[in-house]
Formats: C-alpha cells, structure tokens, sequence
C-alpha cells in the first residue's frame, strides 16, 4: 500500500463503520432460526410418513432417529433437543395406538417412547460434541492465521511512519474487528479506528494505570493492557471480534512486541546516526589537528634555531621573545596531539600494538618524555625491577603515564614531592601516581574524566581537560579502567591495573 494511503486510512477516521450487532445477539438470532428449521424437518418427516407414504410404527421411529442426527450434525444440541422432544410428540400422536391421542394403549410402547427419546437425546449431544470441537478447531485455525498475518505485518512496519497508527491498521485489516483504540504510554496519544476517542479515552487511560482488562458500556468492546516484562506500556481497545481470550492475549503481546522493536530500531537509528556524526566530527577535528601540525613543525623549528645558533646576535628582549614562541609552539603543538588522540579514540580509528613489558620501563620512558617538566621537581619512582611482565600497548600506556603526571605537576606544590608506584594486586600489575594537592572534591572526582572539563577552582592554570579522558578510554580498550582517590588537603592519587603477560620476555 503507498504511504499516502495509509496514512488516510489511518489518520483520517472516514473508513465506513458496519451495523454493530452483538455476538450474544447474534448467536440467539442463529440458534432460533436452526430451531425453527429443525421442527420444520420434524413436521415434514411426520407428514410424508403418516400421510404420503405411511409407514409403521417401528419404520418411522428409525426414520425419525436418523432426521435427529442429521439436525445434530447440521445444528447443534439446543436444535436437536428440541427436535427430539418434537419428534417423540409426533411419534405418540401418529404412529403409536392409539393413533390420534397422546395415550398409549400397550404399556410396552411406552418402553419403546422413551427407548426412543433417550437415543435420539444420546445420539444429538455426541453429534453436537463432535461437531463443536469441529468447530472450535476451525475457529482456532482461523485465529491462528490472523495471527500469523498479524505478525508478518508488524515485522514490516516501516519505521519513517507513525508505527502506532500502523499497528491499529493492521490489526483492522486482518483480525476483522468492527473498531480499535491503541495508547502508548511513552507517547500518551491515542490512535483510533472505527472508534471515536471520546468514547474509549478514559477507559484506555485507566486499563494502561491500573493494568486492568474493562469491559466497555457494549458487551462486544474489551479494553486490555499492554504488557512487556510485566509492566503496562499502554492499551488497546477492540470492538466487535470473535477471538478467544488466548487469541486475544497473543493479538496483545504481538502489539506489545511491535511497539518494543519499533522503539529499540528507532533507538539503533538514532545511535547509528550520532555514531556517524561523532565519527565524522572525529575525523574533522583529526584532519584539522594534522594541517596545524606541519607550520607548528616549522615554527618549532625555527625558534630552536634561533635560541641554539645566534645567543649572541639577539637582543636579550628578543631573546625573551623568542622563549615565548617556543614555549607557546610547544603548549600548541600538545594541544593538536591530544586533540587527535580523542579524535582517533572517540572515531574507533585507534587500535592496540600489544606488547609484553615491564612495568618500570613503561614509567621510565614516560619520564624521560616528561624531562623537560620534571627537572625542577622530586620525582620519587616506587616501581620494583622484580614486577611481572605486563601486555599492553607501550606507547599508549606512556601516554596515559604523561598525562596523569602532567595533571600532577599542574596541581600540586612546586616544592611537593611526586610519587609513582607499584605492586601485584590480585593478577593484575597496579601502577600509581600520588601528588600532595589541596586535592578534588567528591563532587568533581567524576567529572575530572570529562572531555574538557576542568576544576572549578583551578581554572588559570594551563590545560585544554582533555588528558584525563583520553589516558580513561586508553585503559579501557586494554579492559581496564583509572581509579581516583582524594581528599581536601590529603592530595590525590590516581591508580589503574595493567594485565600481567601470560608468558614470554619482555620487548
């Protein structure tokens, strides 16, 4: 169906609403109707064989016997009960003597009337039987195919369409109900065919709360929850079916199944779409870091020319001013590179090299990176030589020894001392770096790993708040995660575990 025409279908509430006649109302009309026609066969029996082609008394019973059968078969208990009465009256009055009377002269023809009644009773209600579980059966099958068009519909629900509006059309157009309400709690809209809102609003409202089946003001309108792992997510209200209550139990756990995949397939969509614009912004931000990279290169370059070659020919304010270039073109330069790093993180472009090392020599090349910054600063290395190899990727694991320690330069006393430290914690290798700050406050100690976050009370210092989350997501691509520890005053301390190697020497 185009989508234009099922949102008229759907949207506008013009489809044409046929005559509601009760089920009960129904069945009675049918019932009278099958009993009349039953008598009418009884009668006819009765006159051909008492007046066009008469017969015995015991001829007749048997042809009375087989037209009761035939009514049970064709009807059902009702109908032949009163077929069987009717017939036992004509069967007295016709065919036994005295013929014309309801008495009986041989006391054992009474035997033989009620031998009679009581067969053609028997033989109606095994008939019925059989034929009800006949018909229970084929209205099982018919529910069962609904059913299965119902979920094949639902399964190929368009999602760029309101999926509410498109459950109720299904529903009408294969389960054959004169009219359908469906509310979604998420939503708290109510979507209508074949009824009027008004009519079924507050009853739809109270079965979702209250997660209650009503009856409406009609026999033929029920109004049931809709439930997905117990809890009510909304209702539904239908008006004129003729499924059983297990037919209609599953009618509503495939609405609640729709209404679940709808929602999880939007939630991927959205996911998959901000996945793409994160991995776009990434890459943007990734191209943009490099082409800053190559006149930072030169500047760097010619600065360190400047104050290496010619401490002679420069004025010493030009010298000054040569050292804040450079100083400068090295703060931007740190800027780009961890810039592209949360760019490659946060793109999943980024992919370990694992590697088995030791855990001292990660720290002392980390060290060595940081020499520059280090030099004016106590540095106190805790990391036993007899550590256990551990496997990671090096150079990441540097990067996050880097950052936690740039963060502990930053925040802490010059003349505090740094430590950083080791040990075996239940198979894991726990490195540690400790700073006597005035430390970070409780509720700061999780923010502190936002991308750009940074403390409140530490804002002129020098920093872009991206160390922290990048030196976090580089842990947990290795499966581990950073673990903070402070106080006011008590300094802080950062921790994270690396997993010891399964064997071999280190690189």
């Amino acid at each position: 169906m185009p989508e234009s025409a099922l949102r008229d279908a759907v949207d506008t509430k013009q489809i044409p609403e046929p005559p509601r006649i009760s089920r009960a109302a129904r069945q009675s009309f049918h019932l009278i109707l099958r009993s009349a026609v039953g008598l009418g066969v009884v009668l006819a029996t009765t006159f051909i064989f008492s007046r066009v082609v008469p017969l015995n008394a015991t001829t007749a019973g048997f042809c009375f016997l087989v037209s009761i059968l035939l009514i049970a078969t064709k009807g059902g208990l009702v109908e032949a009960t009163v077929a069987s009465v009717a017939a036992m009256l004509c069967f007295n009055f016709f065919f036994l003597p005295p013929v014309g009377t309801f008495t009986i002269a041989d006391p054992q023809n009474w035997i033989a009337l009620f031998a009679f009644l009581a067969t053609s009773l028997t033989a109606s209600q095994l008939s019925a039987r059989a034929k009800m579980r006949t018909l229970e059966s084929e209205e099982r099958r018919n529910e069962i195919e609904r059913l299965y068009s119902l979920s094949r519909a639902l399964l190929l629900i368009d999602t760029s369409l309101p999926i509410a509006n498109q459950i109720v059309h299904q529903i009408f157009t294969t389960c054959g109900f004169f009219g359908i309400a469906l509310y979604t709690r998420s939503s708290g809209e109510i979507y209508c065919v074949g009824l009027e809102q008004a009519e079924v609003e507050d009853k739809l409202r109270e079965s979702a709360v209250r997660s209650a089946v009503l009856k409406g003001e009609s026999s033929n309108l029920v109004v049931t929850p809709i439930r997905l792992g117990g809890e009510p997510i909304g209702s539904i209200a239908l008006s004129g079916g003729e499924f059983s209550d297990a037919a209609l139990q599953s009618l509503v756990n495939l609405v609640a199944i729709g209404l679940e995949r709808a929602n999880a397939q939007k939630a991927v969509t959205q996911a998959e779409v901000a996945r793409q614009g994160e991995e776009l912004k990434s890459t943007m931000l990734d191209a943009l870091a490099h082409e800053f990279k190559t006149p930072l290169t030169s500047i760097k370059a010619v600065t360190s020319d400047l104050l290496s070659d010619s401490p002679n020919v420069l004025q010493p304010h030009q010298h000054e001013l040569i050292e804040i270039v450079d100083e400068s073109a090295d703060r931007l330069s740190k800027l780009v590179s961890d810039a592209i790093q949360l760019a490659r993180i946060e793109g999943g472009t980024f992919r370990l090299n694992l590697g088995t090392h030791f855990p001292r020599s990660l720290v002392n090349a980390a060290l060595r990176q940081m020499k520059s910054l280090t030099e004016a600063r106590e540095i106190r290395v805790d990391v036993p030589e007899e550590l256990p190899p551990v496997r990671v990727d090096a150079e990441l694991i540097q990067v996050v020894l880097t950052h936690l320690l740039d963060n502990s330069l930053k925040y802490s006393p010059s003349g505090s001392p740094i430590r950083i430290g080791g040990h075996l914690q239940d198979g894991k290798v726990i490195l540690f770096l400790a700073d006597k700050g005035k430390g970070i406050r409780e509720e700061e100690r999780e923010r502190v790993f936002e991308k750009f976050y940074r403390g409140k009370s530490e804002r002129h210092l020098q920093g872009t708040g991206m160390g922290l989350p990048i030196a976090r997501e580089i842990l947990r691509a290795h499966g581990e995660d950073i673990t903070l520890t402070s106080g006011p005053e008590q300094g802080t301390e950062f921790s994270f575990g690396l997993p010891v190697a399964p064997g071999g020497s280190a690189e």
